[in-house]
């Protein structure tokens, strides 16, 4: 039974990063695990009162919650009964304290457990001198590489590494989307001053995902006094990206010229070696006894993305709990992977992140591109969110009319042949439509 409460607090982990502190305690933090099998988890509250909202409200959260570690789906079940908890009967070692929390949703990491390798060697030397040298010619450092390879892990690892050397210093990190939301919503409350307070006066800034400020006129503005009054200062500035500036399409050019005036760092995808040291740390890090030809296999077959290394280990890390700690071999291993490469993003959800990214590029709500409202430039952000939709999903028109308000077949082949027809004489259009498609593919 203790494997399942081992299961449980990382699900419960998961959930307090996605709800508030306060609604954590009320209704998830109590709930006692009762039963596990492959299709179902059985959980026990302590009254019908809190059976009904946790069953109406986050019933969904714990699934995915449960499926994030187990690495397959359950169904949740919540009971109210009388239930007497045997969490302090069993004789079994405490579970790890989960690692502090810096933001809502990110842990500590460090430059200790982060992996070197020749394809992030000369990222994580500009990281670490960034953090342990005051160096005038690395400002900024912009590092930048596909998805999954490290480089958030490399910007907290700043964070954490100043913070332990100067206690004192102001060190702010924020993610590029998550600034544009708080410009947005400065401007509507009239607290622009209290922004500018915020980002202009921290000693380190660390920009997560800088390219989601492309083709945001006012946020590009805003930015650019930003960086500017840091830099006139002598702050650091550490920007990350997925592509390098001049792959950023609508980034603005002084921006750009910025951006590439300091430092430029890539990360490529790890080597082999570099790839089964990761598998091991994970494994050691989850108190696992991880067979070196099970790690050779996870780490031949998953040659692109860190994630997917740590979790397949995850995948297995659960199977082996679940089955009271089954001794790790390949066919697990087998299975994590398969699980893995066949997670493909449903197509409900993708559809729900073009119209999401085109109209925060737009600034057109979602509803309008969804709705029926002709003005010209609602109509133009619905023709470029089918066009975007046809381009990634490759669902057909009628599918796509039937996502945008009950189109007709006809309207959507019109909105594409003339989105198609703009792209060949709007350089500035196709350069959208291009950066739309990669922060959703991305993201």
């Amino acid at each position: 039974m203790h494997y399942f409460y081992e299961i449980f607090d990382l699900v419960k982990e998961y959930c307090k990063t996605q709800m508030t502190e306060v609604a954590f305690n009320l209704w998830i933090k109590d709930i006692e695990p009762v039963e596990l099998t492959p299709e179902k988890v059985i959980l026990n509250v302590t009254n019908e009162f809190k059976q009904d909202i946790v069953s109406k409200k986050y019933k969904e959260l714990l699934e995915t919650g449960f499926e994030g570690v187990l690495g397959f789906p359950v169904e949740v079940e919540i009971q109210s009964k009388e239930f007497k908890s045997r969490r302090e009967e069993l004789a079994f070692p405490p579970v790890p304290e989960p690692p502090v929390m810096l933001e809502p949703g990110e842990y500590v990491y460090t430059f200790d457990t982060f992996i070197v390798g020749s394809s992030n060697k000369f990222a994580h030397a500009a990281a670490m001198a960034v953090a342990t040298h005051d160096i005038r010619n690395y400002n900024p450092l912009f590092i930048h590489g596909d998805s999954g390879l490290g480089k958030t892990h490399l910007l907290f690892a700043i964070m954490n590494e100043v913070k332990r050397r100067k206690p004192e210093a102001v060190v702010a990190y924020v993610k590029g989307e998550q600034f544009t939301n708080e410009l947005i919503a400065a401007i509507r409350n009239q607290t622009t001053e209290n922004f500018r307070e915020k980002y202009r006066k921290v000693d380190y800034l660390l920009v997560d995902d800088i390219q989601f400020i492309a083709g945001r006129d006012s946020t590009q503005e805003e930015f650019f006094h930003t960086f500017n009054a840091l830099y006139e200062a002598g702050k650091q500035i550490v920007l990350v990206s997925d592509r390098p500036p001049k792959e950023i399409k609508t980034l603005e050019d002084r921006l750009r010229n910025r951006f590439e005036s300091g430092l430029m760092a890539d990360i490529q995808p790890a080597d082999f070696e570099t790839r089964i040291a990761i598998v091991q740390r994970k494994a050691d890090l989850l108190k696992m006894e991880m067979p070196n030809e099970v790690a050779e296999y996870i780490a031949s077959n998953l040659k692109s993305n860190i994630r997917q290394l740590e979790g397949a280990v995850k995948n297995i890390k659960a199977n082996s709990l679940i089955y009271e700690n089954k001794p790790i071999t390949i066919m697990m291993a087998q299975n994590a992977i398969r699980d893995i490469l066949n997670d493909s993003r449903p197509i409900p959800v993708t559809i729900s992140k073009i119209i999401t990214e085109v109209s925060r590029t737009f600034n057109i709500s979602e509803q309008d591109i969804k709705g029926k409202k002709r003005a010209a430039n609602i109509s133009r952000a619905r023709q470029v969110a089918m066009y975007v939709v046809k381009d990634i999903t490759q669902m057909s028109t009628e599918a796509i009319g039937e996502e945008f308000g009950g189109r007709d077949h006809s309207t959507v082949v019109y909105s594409l042949s003339q989105t198609e027809k703009m792209m060949k004489t709007d350089s500035r259009l196709r350069e959208i439509i291009e950066d739309i498609t990669k922060n959703v593919k991305d993201n």
